[in-house]
């Protein structure tokens, strides 16, 4: 896939490890859902590098200096219902006063076209820097839709976090809003007919939440 502006494709080793993984079959509801969620605190660190700070005074055992702290609205969470949900956690080890709205989206089985059902988003949602995350960013069309809604809410500073993504995604979503930053944990091959991410990891829900 060609290099495009506010796309990051992570490299990191551990990333990479943990997402080998959580890729393999065997590997139980338990062990899958603890990866995830360690997997967006490494993926978290590296898209909230630029979050906006601020010198305030603090008082240390020895004297009063003034130190950096995070400024600013405190950070929006939103994740994608319902995998999403995996990725919360792992996002607030970073920053625990993170405020969580959520946005709940279905894909039609013979479009594959999303459909919203549920949206939740803390207020005022134009002040905040707001990270969308989802395991996976398969066809597209519900990040785009999430993106959309948040927008429509006055949403402004957007950032997405997919744990995998296919090239169409990637593609589909940055070119509905090339402002948006898009964070990829791996980049797979290719989308199978039934827009399954290939090789990909099965169904994420199905494998954080135990079900068939």
């Amino acid at each position: 896939m060609e290099k495009m502006e506010n796309v990051y494709v992570m490299d990191h080793p551990l990333i990479k490890h943990k997402i080998s993984m959580i890729r393999n079959k065997h590997t139980g509801t338990n062990e899958f859902r603890k990866l995830i969620e360690e997997i967006a605190v490494l993926m978290g660190y590296e898209a909230l590098r630029d979050l906006p700070i601020e010198d305030v005074e603090i008082e240390t055992p020895i004297e009063t200096c003034m130190s950096p702290m995070i400024s600013g609205k405190k950070l929006a969470i939103v994740p994608v219902l319902r995998a999403g949900l995996g990725m919360v956690n792992g996002v607030t080890t970073l920053v625990p006063s993170a405020k969580i709205g959520h946005i709940g989206l279905y894909r039609d089985p013979e479009t594959h076209e999303p459909h919203e059902y549920y949206c939740k988003l803390p207020d005022p949602i134009d002040q905040r820097l707001i990270v969308v995350v989802d395991p996976m960013l398969a066809t597209g069309g519900s990040a785009v839709a999430a993106v959309d809604y948040i927008k429509k809410h006055g949403g402004k500073n957007i950032k997405c976090m997919f744990v995998i993504a296919a090239p169409e995604g990637v593609k589909r979503l940055h070119e509905a809003h090339p402002d948006v930053q898009i964070y990829i944990g791996q980049l797979d091959r290719e989308l199978n007919d039934h827009a399954y991410i290939c090789p990909g990891l099965g169904d994420a829900g199905d494998r954080i939440f135990g079900t068939k």
